[in-house]
């Protein structure tokens, strides 16, 4: 038996492989890991206890006694240089540290001309333009470095806000693209709002000087001299906040909003805006709390000299409105109802041409930063300064010739039906000058009409 068991183990050893050279070197350097690994560890371990013992003698000693607090201090810096150097690696992140992929910012952040496409769908801007932003908001977005990774960078902070309100994607799903956590991207979103409208506030703003002649003039040559503006409101659909009254936030389509008070100029630019108020206020309401109509009120909003119409009637400037306003001597609405002349005709259809331009605008602005465009989840007290900021973003492209997709202005239904997107707009219930007038108001509307009827 033992000699047969013998001759078993032999035939046994015979037949083991013999490590090829490939192998055995690729054990050896795995061992050499593993015990760089350990030294290293070992090392960080000693060293940690060095201090730890310093740390128990310095508390039980005479405060008085320098000399140990400076070996402490060395210590420390020693420790610094070493976790700097690399020599004792860092600590692995804990595991509520969101492991960072590359995602959407990564593809972003290799774009060349060829891909330009790839970042005007993404971010809605060409890379030259985003550049420019980010570059001058990057003084405003600086992070504080920490042990456990590198911070975010300006420019993928910038990258992320605009993608989040040109998407108009959940934080869950945008953050994700671009590998951070749901809390470093609501702290994200506000930082770049308060540097937008930090570094680029003056982006709204009444024109002067030349841009003001060059928005005369256009107005002008549409039959409205001295005409600085049109105005108009439009919903911003959020879901319903635990604290607020549905009953306050409801509008006429029965979906919970915030309404937004809007000027601008043919060329589609905002001069003005003003947000905040529940969806239930009616658009007169909101002029009336804006503080458009105190300084219409007192004469601080145009400024200029006053030009003369028919029937001797001056006008300082003015404002085209539809019928959900009020008629007012700084602000012109049409006609409205049946059996107008064919002159009153010719004016309310001058007016409304004209007047398109700030549905334009709302197009334009909600189409290509489409979370202002669905209902989503917003925190309601910081809304107002994010749709300041992509009013500012929305003068910014337009100043650099970034054109609009007209694709974004169209969607598809449950029902596979191709429409127009819904850009908040209320028509008016009827004519707001069957319920209240002024005789100025009246007196510029009526000269208006007639100025067009001779031209």
């Amino acid at each position: 038996m033992a000699a047969e068991r013998r001759a078993m183990e032999g035939g046994a050893a015979a037949r083991r492989d013999v490590l090829s050279h490939g192998e055995l070197q690729a054990v050896a350097a795995a061992v050499s890991t593993i015990v760089l690994r350990y030294q290293q560890e070992r090392a960080l371990g000693r060293l940690k206890e060095h201090l730890r013992a310093r740390r128990r003698r310095t508390l039980t000693q005479d405060p008085h006694d320098g000399v140990e607090f400076v070996a402490t201090s060395e210590a420390v810096v020693q420790l610094c240089y070493a976790l700097g150097c690399e020599v004792i690696p860092r600590a692995t992140p804990r595991w509520w540290v969101k492991r960072r992929t590359g995602g959407t910012w990564e593809d972003l952040r290799l774009c060349d001309d060829a891909t330009d496409d790839y970042f005007r769908d993404k971010l809605r801007m060409s890379p030259r333009v985003f550049r420019k932003i980010a570059k001058a908001c990057a003084p405003h977005l600086r992070r504080q470095v920490t042990f456990y990774r590198e911070p975010l960078q300006s420019d993928q902070i910038v990258a992320y806000a605009l993608y989040r309100w040109a998407s108009g994607e959940t934080y869950e799903s945008s953050t994700c693209n671009f590998g951070i956590g749901r809390a470093s991207g609501l702290i994200v979103v506000h930082d770049v709002t308060a540097a937008l409208l930090r570094v680029f506030g003056d982006k709204i703003a009444w024109p002067t000087g030349v841009r003001k002649q060059v928005v005369l003039r256009a107005f002008a040559d549409k039959g409205f001299p001295n005409c600085h503006g049109c105005i108009d409101c439009t919903h911003i659909y959020v879901d319903k906040s635990a604290n607020a009254l549905s009953k306050n936030y409801y509008d006429r389509k029965r979906r919970f909003s915030i309404v937004a008070q809007v000027v601008v100029d043919l060329d589609l630019r905002v001069v003005d805006v003003h947000m905040g108020y529940p969806g239930s206020c009616h658009d007169i309401k909101v002029l009336q709390l804006s503080s458009l109509s105190l300084r219409a009120e007192e004469g601080s909003l145009f400024r200029g000299p006053p030009v003369t119409l028919p029937f001797g009637v001056k006008t300082n400037g003015y404002l085209l409105a539809d019928n959900g306003y009020p008629p007012a001597e700084w602000m012109v609405i049409p006609y409205g109802g049946i059996n107008l002349s064919v002159e009153q005709e010719w004016f309310d259809n001058k007016q409304k041409v004209a007047r398109g331009a700030v549905e334009r605008a709302f197009g334009r602005l909600k189409g290509m930063w489409r979370l202002f465009l669905r209902t989503h989840k917003t925190n309601l007290e910081t809304l107002p300064q994010q749709f300041t900021a992509v009013c500012i973003l929305h003068n910014l492209l337009i100043d650099e010739g970034i054109p609009l997709d007209e694709n974004l202005l169209w969607e598809v239904d449950g029902n596979g039906v191709r429409r127009r997107v819904d850009l908040g707009i209320d028509e008016p219930l009827q004519p707001a000058s069957m319920l209240t007038s002024t005789r100025e108001a009246l007196a510029l509307r009526h000269a208006l009409a007639e100025r067009m009827k001779h031209e």
